[in-house]
């Protein structure tokens, strides 16, 4: 699996809830359907307040964002239980996201849903960097580097979390590692 993620961040605050991260009208989208599940992604944070976020995550009309990596602070991922926030921005093209802390519930949809690395980060990134930074993520180093300044920081390693996201999700995972039979 990919290990090493190069791209401009997109960066946000503390208390990112989900329905900031998909606002509840785009929940009747069903992601195994795969054109509501391209959709889906063309929605991601698009319940972000304008006036603290004018820049757009996903542009007009587009599908995918232009930022693999998401950078946040506290609590990212806080509100509802919803499975459809980590696979909008899953489905967004959104790879991993640094934040220094998770809603505990959003991290698991993370992991299960197999769409995107919750890494924790050690220092408060949000406010070291701006939206259009270009980053590289290190998953085996555990280490971000900042292009601008050559600057590296840490984050917590994945560690047993790692290969159930490499493998795509928790049914995926337990398929492949002969838990569940691969026809189930």
């Amino acid at each position: 699996m990919k290990s090493v993620f190069t791209g401009p961040v997109y960066v946000v605050r503390d208390n990112i809830d989900t329905d900031q991260i998909i606002p509840a009208q785009y929940l009747n989208l069903v992601p195994t359907i795969p054109e509501e599940y391209e959709k889906l992604g063309s929605y991601a944070m698009c319940g972000l307040p304008d006036s603290l976020y004018p820049k757009r995550f996903v542009e007009e009309g587009q599908l995918d964002a232009a930022y693999p990596i998401v950078v946040a602070g506290r609590n990212f991922g806080c509100g509802s239980s919803r499975e459809h926030a980590p696979i909008a921005m899953g489905s967004a093209a959104c790879r991993l996201v640094l934040a220094e802390s998770f809603a505990r519930i959003f991290f698991r949809n993370c992991v299960s849903t197999g769409e995107i690395y919750p890494c924790e980060s050690q220092d408060r990134l949000c406010d070291i960097l701006k939206t259009g930074d270009v980053i590289t993520v290190d998953l085996d180093q555990s280490t971000v580097t900042i292009h601008a300044t050559g600057k590296v920081y840490a984050f917590k390693p994945l560690g047993e979390v790692r290969p159930v996201v490499d493998a795509g999700g928790l049914f995926n995972f337990a398929r492949k590692s002969g838990m569940i039979p691969s026809n189930a």
